[in-house]
């Protein structure tokens, strides 16, 4: 079994340059006694993601990330499978419309290429069901023989067009029923009950309180299974 660890207040760098993402996750997981930090804290850098899956991906950055900053360490990847783009974006979610990412001004302009892709794509197909995938590995060391992997998803369709101000990424297409509101258009509290991250930050939470003796806070707020 996985060793607790030996902080009763342990801190985590969070393998993620997206501000979007990280504001999302430190609210996910404030009803534990951990701490989420941003990479950029300990200036890691941007971790390749050459592989083909959501879980390889994960563990990879996970474990980038905590060789750099000498912490255990918190990744995710996510993206959005379009049921019938035979799963695209998936993985590719990010740079879909381009190969690279770059700063927060610079990942606004790829939202938006990627959403113009995404519509285009779509162009008068009827079968507009798609689904977020988040997978979450949390890793004690950079070697860690032993890692946590957590999953979650969101099904809705994809909007024939942008709608909503709130969220990042593809939340203005994302619609939860055909004809429904977008994530974008819902308050980022709403958002943090239903969505992908939200399901696997519960199911995380719970293994992390399982296998490294994470404690939660007194009075802390439920977290999704």
């Amino acid at each position: 079994m996985t060793q607790p660890l030996l902080d009763d207040h342990p801190r985590l760098v969070l393998a993620t340059g997206n501000p979007g993402k990280c504001a999302e996750f430190q609210a996910l997981f404030n009803g534990l006694h951990i701490e989420l930090v941003a990479q950029s804290e300990y200036a890691v850098p941007e971790c390749p993601e050459p592989h083909r899956t959501f879980v390889e991906n994960a563990l990879a950055k996970a474990r980038h990330a905590s060789a750099h900053a000498a912490l255990p360490a918190l990744a995710d990847d996510s993206g959005l499978c379009v049921q019938a783009l035979a799963g695209e974006p998936g993985v590719w979610s990010a740079r879909y419309a381009q190969p690279t990412e770059g700063s927060a001004a610079e990942r606004a302009t790829q939202d938006a290429l990627n959403n113009a892709k995404l519509l285009r794509e779509l162009n008068g197909c009827a079968d507009r069901r798609a689904h977020f995938v988040c997978v979450l590995a949390a890793v004690r060391r950079p070697d860690d023989p032993e890692p946590l992997i957590a999953h979650g998803w969101l099904h809705g369709r994809i909007a024939r067009r942008l709608e909503g101000t709130g969220g990042f990424g593809y939340d203005p297409l994302f619609a939860l029923t055909e004809g429904g509101g977008t994530l974008a258009q819902l308050r980022p509290e709403d958002k943090n009950r239903i969505s992908h991250r939200a399901r696997a930050a519960g199911q995380m939470a719970q293994l992390l309180q399982a296998f490294w003796g994470v404690q939660r806070r007194s009075g802390g707020d439920s977290m999704q299974a």
